[in-house]
């Protein structure tokens, strides 16, 4: 099972779209999957389901950020090779949906009507576009981490 396919998986499990997506990878970098989930739980639904930057966007982030390990403070080229790599994310990101915002995406308002997520039901995954949002951030995510191997 690919990562992005596991990633797709999680969110149908009910994670939201950072979790889904920085749980698929989390495990294979030594940190135990729940404590990728709540670190990861704040960024659903665009941060806080403010609809602003898309949890899976996040989510791949932290995967990418995880995969290369820590960067020394003192080397500055360190922090710009991890930026750089996750510039590479957004784009094959973006390429796709033409925006990192959630609310873009939805074709809702920033900052959402409220901090209350939907329920689960067949029709929100009917609705919403998010579990092939969440299968793109993570095969993304995946194939920039393969390329630093």
């Amino acid at each position: 099972m690919t990562k992005a396919d596991r990633a797709k998986a999680l969110f149908l499990e009910g994670y939201n779209c950072a979790q889904a997506t920085f749980g698929a990878f989390a495990e294979d970098y030594g940190l135990d999957f729940n404590v990728a989930m709540t670190l990861s739980a704040g960024l659903g639904g665009g941060i806080g389901r403010l609809r602003e930057t898309c949890g899976a966007v996040t989510g791949a982030t932290l995967a990418v950020s995880l995969a290369m390990g820590s960067f020394d403070l003192h080397n500055p080229d360190a922090k710009t090779a991890v930026y750089k790599e996750i510039r590479k994310v957004v784009e094959i990101f973006e390429e796709e949906t033409g925006s990192i915002v959630c609310a873009d995406m939805l074709g809702v308002t920033r900052r959402g009507d409220s901090p209350t997520a939907e329920p689960r039901t067949n029709e929100y995954y009917q609705k919403r576009p998010c579990a092939d949002l969440v299968y793109l951030a993570a095969s993304a995510a995946e194939k920039i981490i393969s390329q630093l191997k």
